[in-house]
């Protein structure tokens, strides 16, 4: 039965901006999805704040678009916990305010895996987060994909709804981008299986109705339904997508498909089309874009009706979600009543820009390009950049291991004691040039923080110091918070959140092991700050182009490496290692 076992859980805040209420929509957008996602997972476990983002923020509007049955609280921002004002909204904090999450991912997928811990039986919630539960996971730093979805696409349309009416500006090139998403191939973990099955029931379809009949069409029982979808009424993709959605069993096949099925090509298999906006399986994804696209479609029906031929594919997604269900009555509960869409066809063949280009990426199809670390490490010298070393400040001074508390020791932190060695001689560096520069009343921070070897241990060091651990695995933030309990740390928050995400001013920033390209965005993140830093780099092999930075970024090594010689230093410095030859571990060094 369903709900009758229930954990115990910790007292939680979720705190949502709130700037003003247009028509329905809670502004920011960010708010909107927050709520509706409350809404649709039924949860009662946070109490929900609105932070109000002006002095002159008019709230009486508010109860005829939030009936949420938990009482909703309206703050000013100067009430918001310590942690709290350190970060960008949405946030949740933990009782007694030292472990926050921030940002609008981390929150909504802590938001999921809470309900789930309420009610485990409630496994379609836990659903939302995807195959192996990665659904917008990665950061929107480095992930093009994430950075769409949580940020790029509701403030594209936030700034197209805040203008009035007749100086609406261009349809976004977010929008763009996602109707193209919308017509590539899906993949899936399964699927040449699903592939394969589609070509038989297109085989059988050609056949004759006679061979087709009485194929399932996807359709959810009792769920009210805006009109018709053929020709998607008998796909195998909304049948296998709805399938899972009424907690059955995907259609089942014969053991051994037909010969013909099973030697077909993978070249000729049919691909497999867009259900939902990650594929076939209604997702977080699904929530974020929701109120935004919704909010989109509404103005372009009223206002620029000529421009909806262009989004055929967003117009059949908005009418599918709706079968979802929950989602009617979720929506309605947030304000979002939705409305009729004609069905569409797609017409245009304008290409949008490709998910899979990193921008900023030159072309590789250089000429003179030679390749091989050789040749780029000559064409350096040749210019006069050669690696200078320079004397370790103090060679001998060592943190006293033994005399400190256990839980302070890298060992702790589950690693093996070959590894966890090494953690100690390179704390023994950073703990030494952080101890040499903090002063009483500095607020320090540990960006990818990890377990919390560099953090735990500074905190523990400079009682009169605040430590800050940042990071974006939940499960390591969370290994670091045990290790501070058990030393009764009070000097010490513990923020899971992506870097942009995180906004207090602060005097020294650490980072031990930022892998790639976070490493670059630590610096930036202190220079912005005024802060000092202390870093140490790893994985530069995963260093590449983003939206945020182009390499190579010293003005040297642009006016002498193109950025594929650049990748190719990256990439073999990854490679060195203590039995390498003098000349090779060098490489490292230029990095």
């Amino acid at each position: 039965m369903k709900g009758i076992i229930k954990k115990s859980l910790t007292e939680e805040y979720l705190y949502l901006d709130f700037s003003h209420q247009t028509e329905g929509c809670i502004f920011p957008l960010h708010t909107s999805v927050a709520l509706f996602l409350l809404s649709y997972c039924d949860c009662k476990i946070f109490k929900v704040c609105l932070v109000l983002t002006g002095e002159n923020t008019d709230v009486s509007l508010l109860k005829n678009v939030l009936s949420q049955d938990g009482e909703v609280q309206i703050i000013p921002r100067q009430e918001l916990p310590p942690i709290v004002q350190n970060c960008r909204l949405p946030a949740a904090v933990e009782r007694p305010d030292n472990f926050c999450r921030a940002g609008l991912a981390v929150v909504l997928r802590h938001m999921i895996q809470k309900t789930y811990e309420a009610d485990p039986s409630r496994k379609e919630i836990l659903e939302l987060l995807g195959f192996k539960k990665t659904c917008l996971k990665a950061c929107a730093e480095v992930s093009q994909w994430t950075r769409l979805c949580e940020l790029t696409i509701p403030l594209a349309i936030e700034n197209f709804l805040s203008k009035p009416s007749g100086q609406r500006p261009p349809i976004p090139a977010e929008i763009l981008q996602l109707e193209k998403k919308f017509g590539e191939p899906v993949r899936v973990h399964n699927d040449d299986k699903l592939r394969r099955q589609k070509l038989k029931q297109q085989k059988a379809a050609r056949a004759g109705p006679s061979l087709a009949k009485d194929k399932p069409n996807g359709r959810v029982h009792g769920q009210e339904t805006p009109d018709e979808l053929d020709p998607w009424a008998e796909s195998l993709e909304l049948t296998v997508a709805f399938s899972k959605l009424r907690a059955q069993e995907e259609p089942a096949t014969a053991n051994r498909e037909p010969a013909r099925i099973r030697k077909a090509k993978a070249s000729d298999l049919p691909p497999l089309e867009h259900v939902f906006a990650e594929g076939l399986y209604f997702t977080l994804t699904d929530i974020v874009l929701l109120p935004c696209i919704h909010h989109f479609l509404l103005i372009i029906c009223k206002e620029l009706t000529e421009k909806l031929v262009e989004f055929p594919l967003l117009a059949t997604w908005y009418r599918r979600i709706q079968e979802v269900p929950r989602v009617r009555t979720a929506a309605s509960q947030c304000g979002i009543h939705f409305f009729h869409l004609p069905e569409l066809v797609a017409t245009s063949n304008e290409q949008h820009p490709s998910f899979s280009e990193a921008p900023g990426v030159e072309e590789q199809n250089d000429p003179s390009f030679i390749g091989g670390p050789r040749p780029t490490m000559t064409k350096l010298m040749e210019k006069g950049i050669e690696v200078m070393f320079s004397p370790h400040p103090c060679p001998t001074w060592t943190l006293d291991w033994d005399s400190l508390p256990a839980a302070v020791s890298p060992k702790e932190g589950k690693m093996s004691s070959d590894r966890a060695l090494r953690k100690q001689q390179q704390l023994n560096n950073l703990v030494y040039v952080v101890t040499s520069q903090a002063k009483p009343g500095d607020k320090i921070v540990d960006f990818c923080s990890g377990g919390g070897h560099v953090g735990i241990v500074l905190a523990h060091m400079l009682p009169l110091c605040q430590v800050t651990l940042i990071e974006n695995k939940e499960l390591s933030l969370i290994r670091a918070k045990k290790r501070s309990d058990e030393l009764g740390l009070s000097n010490i928050w513990f923020i899971q959140a992506n870097m942009e995400y995180f906004t207090g001013m602060f005097n020294i920033g650490v980072a031990l092991h930022a892998c790639g390209v976070a490493t670059d965005m630590v610096i930036e993140h202190c220079i912005e700050a005024r802060a000092s830093f202390v870093s140490c780099p790893c994985c530069y092999g995963f260093i590449q182009n983003t939206s945020k930075f182009n390499f190579p970024k010293s003005e040297q090594f642009k006016k002498t490496l193109s950025y594929k010689e650049h990748m190719i230093l990256c990439r073999f410095a990854d490679q060195t290692a203590v039995q390498l030859p003098p000349q090779r571990r060098l490489i490292e060094l230029l990095q």
